[in-house]
């Protein structure tokens, strides 16, 4: 059975990814505290059920994400994401700056993503293979792919009105 001892050392260590769900899904200060918080609870509460089946980090994702995606559901209030910088600028060179525009683009399409689908893009950004994220997920490796297919068209897209 997990004991606190356990647990601690292993958020400890995992507090990057909590971050990361939080930067991803909060746009404030307060609502990241809070956001960060309630992570670590929900993980705290579902800990005697982690059975080591999976990696920590990997468990630790998809109690991230759900918590984050239902977060706010319970006070009926919005999930708000964190707007790109439209005053960000570069002087380096013309080759930089389109890279930079570019880059600014696809985080304004990724922006514009539902709550789940930037969840699979943080995985998949991070490097997960698709049974990893469907793991975290909790959909099939197979529906991974599908929906990052769908993803990856609507981020072409999307990018483009931002150019």
């Amino acid at each position: 059975m997990p004991t606190e001892k356990d647990f601690i050392p292993s958020i400890e260590q995992n507090q990057q990814i909590i971050h990361k769900v939080c930067n991803l899904y909060m746009n404030n200060a307060q609502d990241k505290k809070d956001l960060f918080q309630e992570i670590v609870l929900s993980a705290w509460k579902g800990y005697r059920n982690f059975k080591g089946d999976a990696k920590f980090s990997t468990w630790l994702y998809r109690v991230a994400l759900n918590t984050a995606i239902t977060f706010y559901r319970k006070e009926k209030r919005q999930v708000e994401t964190t707007a790109y910088n439209e005053h960000y600028t570069t002087t380096i060179s013309d080759i930089q700056f389109k890279e930079d525009e570019q880059l600014t683009a696809m985080h304004k399409a990724i922006a514009d993503l539902s709550k789940i689908d930037k969840g699979l893009v943080m995985l998949y950004l991070e490097d997960y293979n698709y049974q990893d994220i469907g793991d975290i997920m909790g959909i099939s490796p197979n529906h991974v792919a599908v929906k990052m297919n769908r993803i990856k068209i609507k981020l072409k897209e999307n990018s483009k009105k931002y150019l």
